[in-house]
């Protein structure tokens, strides 16, 4: 299956959405609402609950699946008070010692008038930095689009997931095409160039794990199984990185995103003045 083709999987109709892995996974969903600030954002959900006994705070951007709920929810497109609720959740687990569950699908942040007159960039920055020096444990969950800052701003974790057919790129294909082609129409060629899908991701060493998923998301019987393993499976992990200090938990965080497109110069030491030594290869 081409990058392109999993992209479209990504957006079918009855594709499960945050709310659906929260409801499957979590016991005792407890949701939050607001950012103390402005107001509240629909297109962010967040709380707390258990996974398998364990204490979480899980956040989850959320399209919905009606045509209703979709534009209730801005179709996923989370606007700056959606992220400062999620900071405000993030700071809250910190202060209970409660780790942190993200599941990630959006083609994009909030890009109106509104959202950028309350400080849509601002608000993304301020979760990366945060993110980074958070001190309990982050997994990142993408389950279907993960595009530009939107899902950037929720990504910044000791681990992120991806599902088979899910994709993380700093651009949408179209919009990468429509910049690079000057036709939007190209995406399938920016798709395969991006290297957006998890098999690449993995293989470059930006996210830790590729979950298979099931054919039809509204077969009870396929889904439950996916469900189980997913629970388990972060079950697993969280009581791993529970274990590893404060301190080294932050350090191999940092360390993991410094490393990504870490280069190396080519050939000999370039003369002063020369330009020769801003051409780079990846190692």
């Amino acid at each position: 299956m081409q990058a392109y083709d999993k992209i479209k999987c990504t957006r079918k109709a009855g594709r499960a959405t945050s709310l659906d892995y929260i409801h499957a996974i979590i016991r005792d969903f407890t949701e939050f609402h607001g950012d103390r600030r402005y107001g509240d954002d629909p297109a962010l959900v967040g709380g707390v609950g258990f996974l398998a006994g364990i204490p979480v705070t899980v956040i989850g951007i959320e399209k919905g699946h009606s045509l209703t709920e979709r534009i209730a929810r801005d179709f996923g497109c989370v606007a700056p008070e959606g992220y400062r609720k999620a900071l405000r959740l993030m700071h809250e687990a910190e202060k209970f010692r409660r780790p942190v569950i993200c599941f990630v699908d959006t083609q994009g942040a909030s890009c109106g008038k509104g959202a950028e007159e309350r400080g849509e960039g601002e608000a993304i920055a301020e979760n990366l930095y945060e993110m980074m020096t958070l001190k309990v444990p982050i997994i990142t969950v993408m389950v279907g689009e993960g595009s530009s800052g939107g899902a950037l701003a929720l990504a910044v974790a000791d681990e992120i997931w991806m599902l088979e057919n899910a994709y993380f790129t700093v651009v949408s294909p179209e919009a990468c095409a429509s910049i690079l082609y000057k036709d939007s129409s190209r995406a399938p060629d920016a798709a395969e160039h991006l290297k957006l899908d998890a098999k690449s991701l993995l293989d470059l060493g930006i996210i830790e794990k590729v979950i298979a998923e099931p054919a039809d998301f509204t077969a009870a019987e396929a889904c439950a199984p996916f469900y189980d393993g997913i629970r388990k499976d972060l079950a697993y992990r969280l009581k791993h990185l529970a274990k590893v200090p404060t301190d080294t938990l932050l350090a191999e965080r940092y360390e993991k995103y410094r490393k990504i497109g870490k280069c190396a110069t080519e050939g000999a030491a370039a003369p002063a003045g020369s330009r020769r030594g801003l051409f780079r290869r990846r190692v």
